[in-house]
């Protein structure tokens, strides 16, 4: 392995610091263009009407100097081109202190074509009430939407993962004992009313805030009576005649103090009390990162490196060390809290027979091993942390006759039925079964996140694009075509371009395959963020990893 990656000054470390620093440049630039949501120019309405934005408003409510994890900042990024797009989903959502309490807080952005909910909009607020429930934490809603966004309401309205399953979250939210809270600060419209009216309490803000199932434009054409907004559903009517709100707010600032001061009045909580000590610094420094990951992918590098610095110093307890070495198994602590650590190992090792095992691939003996310590943690209560570079597991006649499909569904098994709290970061390669394995988005990990490096895809890029190619000429072959090298080759450009931005991280983000997109030098204290956000829920379900063969 090439030694000059290891330390700043090195060849190769100075190479993919550089080339990792770009990507962050990148990614900043990108979250600058995303926080400005509709622009200057619609921010300025919005102020112009007396109402904050969604984030003004997330910054009173939350705790002076308290960090604010958001969820889902790239959601819709490069998507719904046709109708101007919808940074951030129009929706601004995560999780922040209010009176030293942690809380879900989801803020409608009314910048973004007023707030209006697109498919991905339903998805991203379903994730912040996932994530209230699965970690037992009061949801405040900032209402600000002017409701379904019917070019596409099709693809919205009726399923399972739709709008309704929203309203059918706070009914379950409610019976869990689960706090929620809503202010209406602009408009709250149609089935979108429920939300609010299904919260425990409803403030809603004098002159901006409205309530209505129909419109007043609806209203005219429906039953033909003439209306102003206002007068059918504001915050007057809805104070004084119809009861349908519990506070009338002179301002949006006023209505944020009352929310804080009902958080402040909430019952105490219980804790899972994960194991934490005093915390001691890493070995090295967090942004020894930049330079640790190869800015080649196929390049191999030791997975104990970058563990070295988001670890505890002298926290390290590997697990079967020896056995099963292309995972690398271990408990371990990060700024005190007690983890165990399942991570992908990219050096090119040798097995207990002596023979070359391939950097970023499931053997069967890494399966075995990864599935026994993921089923001890659990029986420890100890929450898991996997950290992804992964090409999946290996194929060829040796690997099936060893039974690889047996030991791969072992550690699947094993992480679908975890009952700990498992995060996730994507840091190099997601690719096929190895994502599963891995704990990607299909197996609950309580928080998900990848690196700017991060590639996600059933396959990579070159296999893949190969494949398609073949696949694309034996198709023209048989309508009775034929196609030249150069056209073969410019085919093959086109396929690995469109392949390679569906395997890019934002193509994820924006889809909520992942939470968000960090700066790998953050990984320490987003895991200690994410532990002491799921130490809010003490239960557990009964820990039974069900059949697995042997």
């Amino acid at each position: 392995m090439d030694t000059s990656a290891k330390t700043p000054g090195g060849a190769s470390f100075d190479v993919n610091e550089d080339a990792l620093k770009t990507l962050l440049r990148i990614m900043q630039a990108r979250e600058e263009q995303v926080r400005k949501g509709g622009g200057d120019k619609a921010i300025a309405k919005h102020h112009s009407r007396g109402k904050m934005t969604a984030r003004e408003r997330i910054d009173a409510l939350l705790d002076e100097g308290s960090p604010f994890l958001e969820i889902g900042l790239f959601t819709a990024w490069d998507m719904y081109k046709e109708y101007g797009g919808a940074p951030s989903s129009g929706t601004v959502f995560g999780i922040g202190k209010v009176h030293g309490r942690d809380c879900v807080i989801v803020a409608n952005d009314a910048t973004v074509k007023a707030g209006a909910w697109f498919p991905i909009t339903a998805k991203k607020n379903l994730r912040a009430q996932e994530i209230a429930m699965e970690n037992r934490l009061p949801i405040i809603y900032l209402v600000d939407s002017a409701g379904v966004f019917l070019p596409m309401q099709d693809e919205i309205f009726p399923d399972k993962e739709h709008f309704g399953r929203i309203f059918r979250n706070n009914a379950r939210m409610s019976s869990l004992g689960i706090p929620q809270i809503a202010a209406i600060m602009g408009y709250c419209v149609a089935g979108g009313a429920y939300l609010p009216i299904m919260s425990d309490e409803a403030l809603i803000v004098e002159g901006t805030g409205t309530v209505f199932l129909a419109g007043s434009h609806l209203v005219k054409a429906a039953i033909g009576e003439e209306i102003d907004n206002e007068a059918l559903g504001g915050a007057q009517v809805h104070s004084e005649l119809s009861g349908v709100t519990d506070y009338r707010m002179p301002d949006d600032a006023t209505a944020l103090q009352t929310v804080r001061d009902l958080v402040s009045k909430l019952g105490p909580t219980h804790r899972a009390h994960f194991n934490r000590i005093e915390a001691v610094a890493p070995r090295r420094r967090a942004e020894d990162l930049y330079g640790i990951i190869p800015s080649d992918r196929a390049k191999p590098y030791d997975v104990r490196d970058v563990l070295s610095c988001i670890v505890d110093d002298n926290e390290l307890v590997e697990y079967k060390s020896d056995y099963g070495r292309s995972i690398v198994c271990a408990y371990a602590r990060v700024d005190g809290w007690a983890v165990g650590i399942v991570a992908n190992q990219r050096s090119i090792v040798k097995d207990g027979k002596g023979e070359m095992q391939i950097g970023g691939v499931i053997y069967s003996d890494s399966a075995d091993k990864a599935t026994r310590f993921i089923l001890n943690c659990n029986q420890k209560k100890i929450p898991l942390v996997f950290l992804q570079d992964v090409t999946g597991f290996m194929i060829g006649s040796r690997a099936e006759h060893g039974g690889i499909i047996k030991d791969g569904a072992k550690m699947v098994n094993a992480v679908a039925n975890s009952i700990v709290p498992k995060i996730t970061f994507i840091m190099g390669n997601s690719y096929g079964a190895g994502n599963y394995a891995m704990c990607g988005k299909a197996y609950d990990p309580r928080f998900i996140f990848s690196w700017p490096s991060a590639q996600i895809a059933v396959m990579g890029g070159a296999q893949a694009s190969k494949t398609l190619l073949e696949i694309r000429i034996s198709q023209l072959k048989r309508e009775g075509k034929e196609i030249t090298e150069e056209e073969q080759q410019e085919l093959l450009r086109t396929i690995q371009d469109r392949y390679a931005s569906q395997m890019s991280p934002y193509y994820a983000a924006s889809r909520l395959w992942v939470d968000g997109i960090i700066d790998p030098a953050h990984t320490r204290d987003v895991i200690s963020h994410c532990i002491s956000i799921a130490d809010n829920n003490p239960e557990f379900a009964p820990f039974n990893p069900g059949v697995i063969q042997t």
